[in-house]
């Protein structure tokens, strides 16, 4: 049975367990620009709970950004732009993962940035549907219903980001089902 410090630096070549300068090999860096997108410019790095820092401030952020857009542009804008950290989140969590020699370090946040903005898209602009917006992802991330649990599993930082993005349509979902029926005002 493997200890977490031997998982902590299973490598790619074949040196499980060994550190990275134990083994000979030098360690990847990731780029800064890598390392600001997975952390969301430094959020991941803010304790405890970084991946509910980076979920509140998505949540901040989008409040902004959505107060600021006309309301037939919002739901296009926040396709968009799920579309888009979610495009530039895989690599940069992959550059991140693969500098840390860990399958999904806690600091990368950016696939939290992508799922809650999916929970947010066509959500009125709220406190309550923003709260609630935030608490729904949350829980779905943290609970990975089937089949987010096995979208975890693809490699590097697709299952990173893609498993957040699972858990974000199962929040946008229940959102909408709140909505529809009148359960979120």
């Amino acid at each position: 049975m493997e200890s977490a410090k031997t998982k902590e630096h299973s490598r790619a070549d074949g040196s499980a367990g060994v550190p990275p300068a134990v083994a000979g090999a030098s360690r990847p860096r990731a780029t800064m620009l890598a390392t600001l997108i997975a952390t969301f410019c430094g959020i991941g790095r803010l304790h405890p709970g970084p991946g509910s820092w980076a979920s509140a401030a998505t949540v901040v952020l989008w409040a902004a950004i959505a107060h600021l857009t006309h309301p037939p542009l919002r739901t296009p804008l926040a396709i968009s732009l799920a579309l888009l950290v979610t495009l530039i989140g895989i690599p940069a969590a992959t550059r991140a993962a693969r500098a840390a020699t860990t399958k999904d370090p806690q600091f990368v946040v950016i696939d939290e940035v992508a799922g809650q903005l999916i929970a947010l898209i066509a959500v009125p602009l709220a406190w309550k549907t923003l709260l609630v917006g935030f608490i729904l992802f949350r829980a779905f991330d943290i609970i990975k219903p089937p089949p987010v649990r096995q979208l975890e599993k693809l490699p590097q930082g697709t299952g990173i980001v893609l498993d957040d993005v699972g858990a974000g349509i199962f929040a946008l979902v229940v959102m909408h089902l709140l909505l529809h029926f009148g359960l979120l005002r």
